[in-house]
């Protein structure tokens, strides 16, 4: 019997799932989808969980959609319409529309680290993700401008959001691959750690996040998502109704209370 096409395992408050076909460079098929998905609602039910961790085994993090997938019986019929194409992006596509709409709505940080090549869907995938890691042998590219198309399940509309325009018309106009190190200056990628500590310098990023405050980061991550798209005086809006929900939180008056008593404290000492 054929190993799953994505393993799972916790490291204390992360959960971790891992692309497992390296044989086929972790190209993405329905049943990665479903366990990714599975892993996923997981991840958003257990309080216990505070952070989850994307990778993958072998040379390539995702060379993108397995294209063969689910062709045994033939190859499935070619759509003619423009209707027919908008909807199976929409609603078929092994759900990875509303997979990834689920990843970005979710209050607790999920990261991605990418140990070697990132394509197509791969990196459709990451764009969902809160912070993304590359290790030096990392690379990012959508090959669809090669067959006349674009990158459809966040390619364009994610990736511009995240590195604009610039560097958008980059990787999508001029169909150009990026290193590590390009996606570090488009803004893409988060970190650039050596390929040889690349696993320990992404588990220590995640278990750094795990520390974080719960209800802060939940609060951050839909503060930063609603900010984006409004007006300046709009968007301090909802930092401060963001702030009058936290600071209600006993853990925050009793830490604030805790800092200013010690600061009293250390002014009598001097």
């Amino acid at each position: 019997m054929s190993a799953p096409h994505l393993l799972t395992e916790q490291d204390g408050a992360i959960l971790i799932a891992t692309l497992n076909r390296p044989e086929k460079l972790n190209a993405l098929t329905g049943q990665t989808m479903a366990l990714f998905e599975e892993a996923l609602h997981r991840f958003r039910d257990t309080p216990e969980l505070k952070v989850m961790l994307i990778r993958a085994t072998g040379r390539y993090f995702c060379s993108g959609a397995d294209l063969r997938d689910g062709l045994e019986g033939g190859p499935p019929p070619i759509d003619r319409t423009g209707v027919a194409i908008r909807e199976k992006h929409r609603l078929q596509l092994h759900g990875m529309h509303r997979i990834y709409d689920e990843m970005e709505a979710i209050e607790k940080p999920i990261v991605v680290a990418h140990q070697g090549p990132t394509v197509g869907g791969g990196l459709e995938m990451s764009l969902s993700c809160d912070f993304r890691l590359a290790a030096k042998s990392a690379s990012y590219a959508f090959p669809e401008g090669k067959f006349g198309v674009l990158p459809a399940s966040n390619g364009v509309s994610r990736l511009t959001r995240i590195v604009g325009t610039h560097w958008a018309r980059y990787l999508i106009m001029a169909n150009l691959p990026a290193d590590a190190d390009r996606a570090f200056t488009m803004g893409l990628v988060h970190e650039v750690y050596a390929d040889e500590t690349f696993e320990n310098d992404a588990l220590d990023f995640c278990r750094h996040l795990a520390k974080q405050h719960g209800e802060q980061m939940g609060a951050a991550k839909l503060a930063i998502e609603m900010s984006r798209d409004l007006s300046l005086s709009q968007g301090r809006n909802v930092e401060r109704m963001a702030n009058s929900t936290l600071m209600l939180n006993p853990d925050y008056v009793a830490g604030i209370e805790k800092y200013i008593n010690s600061i009293g404290a250390k002014n009598k000492s001097e």
